[in-house]
């Protein structure tokens, strides 16, 4: 299985490229719920600390600043510990930046 991609001190740039402030914009509170991954999610923190334990795997901490790439068909724990705001987006194929977003 693919495992959660966290891509740190992304550049404006790189932000700019993949289209992020279009996203749309999802916000929680501190807690902790499990979720699985349908499609691929790749999501922009602007704010929070989340630490996500995939079924099977290690927990990966990921907040404010970080890209992270979420792979479809993996389930895990969310445990937010500080409140969230990213922007996120369902579908999207990174390798199509150029040509468009790819919905699967």
């Amino acid at each position: 299985m693919n495992e959660i991609k966290v891509e740190k001190n992304v550049s404006r740039q790189r932000l700019d490229d993949l289209g992020v402030s279009s996203w749309g914009i999802w916000s929680k509170e501190a807690s902790s719920f499990p979720w699985t991954y349908d499609c691929e999610e790749t999501c922009y923190f602007l704010e929070g600390q989340v630490v996500v334990t995939p079924e099977g795997g290690d927990a990966v901490e990921m907040g404010a600043g970080d890209l992270v790439t979420f792979p479809a068909g993996m389930s895990c724990t969310w445990e937010i510990r500080a409140d969230v705001r990213k922007h996120y987006r369902f579908g999207w194929t990174s390798v199509q930046v150029r040509t468009g977003p790819v919905y699967t």
